[in-house]
C-alpha cells in the first residue's frame, strides 16, 4: 500500500499497481516460449501464402463427389447424436456424486471429480484411438470417444450448477422425511435442468465438428474421406467435403440455438 499526504494534512492509502510487473512477466514468458519452440516469423511471412494456394485448389468443389459423402456424413451425425446422448445421460449421476452440497461423503466427491478431471485431459483423438483397439475400426469407436468427451464436459458443468442452486427447498424436503434422492429430484433438478439441456445441445453441435476428424484414427465418419483425399492431394474433393460439413454444422447450430433459447 502507498500512503499519500493531501494538502489538508490527511493521509490517503492507495493499493500498489501490479500491472507493470504482470505485463513484464507475460512478455518474458512470451519471449521464452518463442525461443523454446523455435518460432520464426520470417518463415511464416515467406511460406504463409502457400496456405491460400491449397485453399485455392479446393475451389470449385468437385460436385460429382457429393454422392460419396452422404453416407459418411450421416455416420458422423449419428456418432455425434448417439455419443452426446450417452455421455450426457451418464454425466447426471456422476455430477450428483461430485456435488459437495448434496453428497457429504468426501471420498465419493473426490473420486467423482477426479474421474471427470482425468477424462477431460484425454484428447478425443487419443480416446478414439484407444476405442479402435477395443471395438475395432468404425463408428463404434467414434461414438465411444464422443461419449467420453461429452460425459466429462457435461459432468463438470452440471455439478458446478448443482453447487450453486438454492438449497432451501432441498433441506426442507429432507427435514420432512424425504430421501436425499427424492429431495434432489423435486428441489434441485428443476433448477439445473434447463442449463443441463442447453449444455448437452451445445456439446452435440460441437461434436459434429469434432467427429469429422476422428476418422484419422479409423473411428469412421467424414474423417476417413478427408484423410484419403488429403493423402491423394485431391483438394477439390476436400473442398466438397468441407462445404457439405459447413452446411450441416450451420443447420445443426441454428436448430440448437433455437432450442436453447426455448429452454432458457
Amino acid at each position: 500500500m502507498r500512503i499519500y499526504r493531501l494538502a489538508n494534512g490527511k493521509e490517503v492509502t492507495r493499493p500498489r499497481t501490479w500491472w507493470p510487473l504482470v505485463l513484464a512477466a507475460v512478455l518474458a514468458m512470451l519471449l521464452l516460449s518463442v525461443c523454446i519452440t523455435g518460432f520464426d516469423p520470417s518463415v511464416l511471412v515467406q511460406r504463409g501464402g502457400q496456405f491460400f494456394v491449397i485453399v485455392g485448389q479446393m475451389f470449385p468443389p468437385d460436385l460429382a463427389y457429393t454422392h460419396a459423402i452422404w453416407g459418411p456424413l450421416f455416420d458422423t451425425i449419428k456418432m455425434s447424436l448417439f455419443g452426446s446422448f450417452i455421455g450426457a445421460a451418464l454425466a447426471v449421476p456422476f455430477a450428483l456424486l461430485a456435488a459437495s452440497n448434496v453428497v457429504k461423503n468426501r471420498a465419493a466427491v473426490a473420486a467423482s471429480r477426479a474421474l471427470l478431471s482425468v477424462l477431460r485431459t484425454v484428447p478425443s483423438l487419443v480416446s478414439a484411438l484407444i476405442a479402435t483397439y477395443l471395438f475395432g475400426l468404425g463408428t463404434m469407436a467414434g461414438t465411444a470417444a464422443i461419449a467420453i468427451f461429452t460425459f466429462a464436459y457435461v459432468g463438470k458443468l452440471l455439478y458446478e450448477q448443482i453447487e450453486t442452486t438454492d438449497m432451501g427447498a432441498y433441506e426442507a424436503l429432507e427435514a420432512m422425511g424425504a430421501s436425499p434422492f427424492r429431495a434432489f429430484l423435486a428441489a434441485i433438478w428443476p433448477q439445473v435442468l434447463p442449463g443441463y439441456l442447453s449444455v448437452s445441445l451445445f456439446c452435440f453441435e460441437g461434436n459434429v465438428r469434432y467427429a469429422s476428424i476422428l476418422g484419422y484414427v479409423g473411428a469412421g465418419g467424414l474423417g476417413l474421406l478427408l484423410n484419403e483425399k488429403i493423402g491423394w492431394r485431391e483438394y477439390s474433393g476436400v473442398g466438397m467435403i468441407l462445404l457439405m460439413l459447413l452446411c450441416t454444422v450451420f443447420v445443426i447450430e441454428n436448430i440448437s440455438q433455437y432450442l436453447r433459447r426455448k429452454l432458457t
